[in-house]
């Protein structure tokens, strides 16, 4: 049995006499969680806890598979809800399915037609609208404080397009990812991860 102490004690020692020693010391303390250690909980439980005051809208959005990945991260990061606008796919579908991986079934969505309409409801109910995208006085991500009392709602667009400009016009801000080089282009899906990310960080909406 390996000891935290016999693992320094081997690191120490040249690296090509101790391969398998240090192999054995890093898998105690860095293996996979199992399913039931990862404490998942049911979809119905889920429904009925606190949830992250963010919504989605998919402004238009022409990939399944980004529809899908919206849904699993809105799970992940336990969003209110998920808005389809325009021709943005909707459950169920199995190429939604495909990244969602029953993510539809635990996250509440909805379908509105025309997108600046989707806007404005959701103005009505509090929210604060965000369009992700590179505009000419759009705000750094990194430079961005959220406010942990107010209500976002993220919209994203179509992938060749991005956000039609009257959904932009009718934003309270345009937040943009800084990049470094030559495309100037995420997935939706990555961008996605990459804002939801930073605001629950920052805001701690989500507690640890």
């Amino acid at each position: 049995m390996f000891l935290i102490s016999d693992c320094k004690n081997n690191i120490q020692k040249p690296i090509f006499k101790n391969i398998f020693n240090i192999s054995n010391c890093l898998s105690l303390h860095m293996q996979k969680l199992s399913m039931d250690q990862l404490n998942r909980v049911d979809v119905e439980t889920f429904k009925t806890q606190d949830k992250t005051p963010i919504a989605l809208v998919l402004d238009n959005v022409r990939s399944m598979h980004n529809v899908g990945s919206s849904f699993r991260t809105g799970d992940a990061f336990a969003i209110e809800k998920i808005v389809l606008c325009g021709i943005t796919a909707t459950p169920p579908h199995r190429e939604i399915e495909k990244t969602a991986l029953g993510a539809t079934q635990s996250v509440a969505w909805s379908h509105v037609k025309d997108s600046v309409e989707a806007i404005a409801q959701l103005k009505e109910e509090g929210y604060e609208i965000i369009s992700v995208e590179q505009t000419s006085n759009s705000v750094s991500l990194e430079t961005f404080q959220p406010d942990s009392s107010k209500k976002y709602a993220l919209v994203f667009g179509n992938e060749v397009h991005g956000v039609d400009e009257d959904v932009i016009a009718a934003s309270d801000l345009t937040l943009e990812i800084p990049q470094f080089g030559t495309k100037h282009s995420f997935n939706v899906s990555v961008t996605m991860g990459i804002v939801l990310w930073d605001l629950v960080n920052k805001t701690k909406f989500i507690k640890k």
